[in-house]
């Protein structure tokens, strides 16, 4: 259940230090743990959801195999869909005797016993329905009890494997949750020991932030260090690439809690507060567990797990037929800007991406070489003379981003997203993240060519703070209420708002 939700406006109005900046120095032992390399790891949900696909098909195929070799494919109308429905429902008995989960992969015989135990229901209620409904005679028995047995073995065999692979992706780090805390003292030392004991080694802990003095906060709880103030968390889990934030403080502290959830809800992590402070008791369903301990869902991060999964298949797809369908355009451009000016074709500009990282990104060159202004420090305006006569129409067309396709297949961009600005882009003489405090929580995720403000009209010159709150206000509810049939509603809209919204874009 979540607990908090920012208001965005507000978090761009309230004017608080340290709630967007990359942050200033870290301590010699935060330095030291985020300057050092990490893997990427994998998502539990995807790996439980990639292992029930997996292990569906073994069941499948064996059932499959045996129905080609012993009834040589003999009514398939019949057993084709009774294999896939019992291999359905094998599924289902599977999750609820809860073997899908990254602690179930780790037992030994434990997960192959209630494998076995829901394959063998299954088989009894499908031989319960064939009688019930008078279809006994219809299905081979023989086939039926051989696909018993062949698939208790295959299902045994898989479960080893599968074991096998966790413990191994468990020793590499791979399956952690990159982990701190914010709070100190008894408190968190009592979070610190649930932790250890009950999250089967999911979660490293790389250490606490509390904004008290060593009385109350000491330098190290549990055998884990302080490594800074709360002001310092940002910074700190964008180098470190933080998953997981887990608050030790009471709910009674609200005026600390909500300063604290200002500073960090910028960033793309989860963010847990912890209840076992709270001496207020609710029923099990409004928490959810982190091994044994009780938290509240305060912020997700977005687009993560099958979402993310599902959001990379589509820029990879859109991008590969935009740059097959759009090549004729993206030639002739070329060919234009060659002809008409000189330089490059190509103009390659540093920006913020996800998580305030730099990119590089590609447009296609619309000013003269010699007045072009690769940090954006002054925004084009009407009739800007820097720009050429074929810059003004690819500007206004939008015809200059499309090289950007191929920052999508790098893995930089999305298709839809929040676009990303230059670094010294200013509105009303001020750099957009001074105009607009929260500026950087449009980075939770990867920016994009076309996004939710850009159909609303909100693109081109941003000469008022007004027009760059409109754009990261209208970017901030994309994050929030992301699906990918927004994302394809703004791909289907951006061609409309290029006919019908552009007077800001020249």
């Amino acid at each position: 259940m979540r607990m908090f939700r920012v208001d965005t406006k507000q978090a761009v109005i309230d004017h608080m230090s340290g709630t967007g900046s990359p942050g200033g120095k870290l301590s010699d032992a935060a330095e030291g743990i985020a300057s050092q390399p990490v893997e990427s790891g994998y998502s539990h949900k995807v790996v439980a959801g990639v292992a029930q696909l997996i292990e569906a098909g073994v069941l499948f195929v064996i059932g499959m195999a045996i129905f080609a070799l012993y009834l040589n494919f003999n009514q398939p109308e019949l057993y084709i869909p009774l294999a896939l429905g019992t291999t359905l429902l094998a599924n289902i008995a599977f999750n609820v005797a809860r073997t899908h989960s990254i602690a179930a992969y780790r037992t030994l015989y434990l997960q192959s016993l209630r494998v076995l135990l829901g394959w063998a229901l299954v088989i009894l209620l499908v031989v319960a329905a064939l009688y019930a409904f008078k279809a006994g005679e219809l299905v081979s028995r023989v086939w039926l009890a051989t696909w018993f047995l062949a698939g208790s073995v295959g299902l045994v065999a898989f479960r080893f494997a599968l074991r096998a692979v966790v413990l191994r992706w468990s020793r590499q780090g791979r399956l952690r949750r990159r982990t701190v805390v914010v709070g100190g003292g008894e408190a968190a030392e009592t979070l610190i020991g649930a932790l250890q004991s009950g999250s089967s080694g999911d979660i490293e802990l790389l250490g606490l932030f509390d904004d008290r003095d060593e009385k109350r906060s000491p330098p190290v709880v549990a055998g884990i260090p302080k490594l800074g103030k709360v002001s310092d968390l940002v910074g700190f889990s964008r180098r470190a690439r933080i998953d997981l934030i887990i608050v030790s403080m009471p709910l009674s502290a609200e005026a600390r809690l909500l300063t604290m959830l200002r500073q960090l809800w910028i960033l793309p992590v989860d963010i847990r507060l912890s209840a076992h402070m709270s001496k207020l008791r609710f029923t099990d369903k409004t928490y959810s567990y982190i091994g044994n301990l009780p938290v509240f869902e305060i912020a997700d991060r977005p687009i993560s797990d099958w979402n993310r999964i599902f959001k990379w298949m589509f820029d990879k797809i859109v991008a590969l037929i935009a740059l097959i369908v759009l090549m004729p355009v993206m030639i002739g451009t070329a060919i234009a800007i060659k002809a008409t000016s000189k330089g490059p074709v190509f103009f390659r500009q540093k920006r913020h991406g996800f998580n305030n990282n730099l990119i590089e990104i590609y447009k296609f060159r619309s000013m003269y070489v010699e007045t072009a202004d690769a940090a954006a420090s002054r925004l084009v305006t009407r009739q800007d003379p820097r720009v050429t006569p074929v810059g003004r129409f690819i500007r206004r067309t939008s015809i200059d981003e499309l090289p950007q396709l191929l920052n999508v297949l790098k893995g930089e961009l999305s298709i839809v997203g929040p676009r990303p600005h230059a670094l010294e882009a200013k509105a009303a003489n001020k750099l957009y993240h001074e105009a607009v405090e929260g500026y950087f929580g449009r980075h939770k995720v990867k920016p994009g060519i076309t996004g939710w403000a850009q159909i609303h009209g909100w693109r081109g010159e941003t000469d008022t703070i007004e027009k760059i709150m409109q754009r990261v206000d209208h970017d901030l509810y994309y994050i929030e209420n992301w699906t990918l049939l927004l994302d394809l509603y703004i791909l289907a809209m951006t061609p409309v708002s290029l006919l019908t919204k552009n007077e800001n874009a020249f």
